[in-house]
């Protein structure tokens, strides 16, 4: 049973994400921009629903409205907005106009719990090419500015005295988080993809020393959280979006007990 195609297509989908996810959610975590994927990946359903409207792909709609989304708040940031303010009523109001939107479309009410939650058990063979070229671009995009995106987050006097534009590097950011959010929106719904995103990274930070070491541990625990919580899902029959955050909110809870015991016996 655990064999059948469905149930591989959802494990795939969901390693793809995961390994895309984690490595730019060590980014979200070092910059403190955890509100910043919210408010992108709420955006997300607005994109959606265009998709649905004029008959587009859903991968192309999420992803331009994620980039238009993410283009206004750093917009908006730069004329002096108070940021946590200025992404709640951009997260909200996007969320609300996407759902607004939705309910005029015929026969999406009934799958707009996907959207929002996740359907990863409904993944096509194309659904997994998709997740796994996005997955591909984003570790790409993140291999080739590494030294430059970790320059720009550490120190932005560093980065310009190296000759780095923290500027550029953050569109980079943002195109990578963009893409994550599109591939995403399918396996965990736009409600989860910050917790995706933020959650094995945070699980990540107490057991590795280096930041390379922290995205590849980042890397794995999502996979094992997608893995398990995939696992989880079809043993107890509960919604497989909100079971794989589940199992990374477990992994986060353990590896926060062993960074604890780690500092005792350090100190």
């Amino acid at each position: 049973m655990i064999f059948d195609p469905f149930l591989i297509r959802a494990a795939l989908a969901g390693v793809g994400v995961a390994l895309a996810a984690a490595p730019l959610g060590c980014f979200v975590v070092w910059r403190r921009m955890a509100y910043f994927g919210d408010a992108t990946a709420h955006a997300a359903i607005l994109g959606v629903a265009l998709s649905l409207a004029f008959s587009l792909s859903v991968f192309v709609g999420a992803l331009v409205v994620a980039l238009l989304m993410a283009g206004l708040v750093s917009v908006l940031a730069d004329r002096g907005l108070a940021m946590d303010t200025l992404l709640g009523v951009l997260a909200h109001s996007a969320l609300a106009v996407g759902l607004v939107a939705a309910s005029f479309l015929t026969g999406v009410r009934l799958d707009l719990m996907a959207y929002l939650f996740g359907d990863i058990l409904a993944v096509s063979w194309g659904d997994v090419a998709v997740i796994w070229g996005g997955a591909g671009l984003v570790l790409a995009l993140l291999g080739w500015r590494w030294s430059a995106l970790l320059t720009a987050t550490l120190n932005g006097d560093l980065a310009h005295a190296a000759g780095i534009d923290p500027r550029r590097e953050q569109v980079i950011l943002t195109l990578a988080l963009a893409v994550v959010v599109a591939v995403a929106i399918k396996v965990v719904g736009a409600l989860l993809i910050g917790a995706l995103l933020v959650v094995p990274a945070a699980a990540a930070r107490p057991l590795a020393r280096t930041p390379e070491g922290m995205a590849a541990m980042a890397a794995l625990i999502g996979a094992i959280s997608a893995i398990g919580g995939l696992w989880a899902a079809f043993a107890f029959d509960t919604p497989t979006g909100p079971t794989i955050v589940c199992a990374a909110a477990f992994c986060f809870a353990l590896s926060a007990g062993l960074g604890g015991l780690r500092r005792r016996e350090d100190g």
